[in-house]
């Protein structure tokens, strides 16, 4: 299985937990935040491009603008709110937040909006 194989199908498997209203809130944060990670990889894997380390995306992001073109800046940025912001507070400390469960969703569905045309281009999905 190549790469961008494997990345597709752990986009998939981590959506499906996301979604999953029988897992925690904080494993659905958890879920969409390696769900994003992973549906942007495989957008970079059709160019040969590997991340490999989620505190590199926007870096990588940057670098290859041609990928996303002018949504560049606005994927990473909803993907460092989820890494940053939301993904931290629920799953190292503060209270349990279904709220922020819903938050974590949303920005995914945003940077799933932004990959599923690249890769339905490409007939990956």
């Amino acid at each position: 299985m190549s790469s961008l194989e494997i990345h597709v199908e752990k986009y998939k498997l981590f959506k499906k937990d996301a979604n999953n209203q029988d897992n925690s809130p904080m494993t659905r944060i958890e879920a969409s935040f390696e769900a994003s990670f992973h549906i942007i990889e495989s957008c970079l894997a059709l160019q040969r491009i590997h991340i490999n380390k989620h505190q590199l995306v926007r870096q990588y992001l940057e670098e290859n603008k041609t990928i996303f073109g002018e949504n560049t800046k606005e994927i990473w940025q909803k993907f460092q709110e989820l890494e940053n912001q939301i993904r931290p507070g629920q799953l190292y400390g503060g209270k349990i937040n279904g709220e922020r469960s819903l938050a974590a969703q949303q920005l995914f569905q945003q940077i799933e909006s932004f990959c599923l045309p690249i890769l339905r281009k490409a007939q990956i999905l």
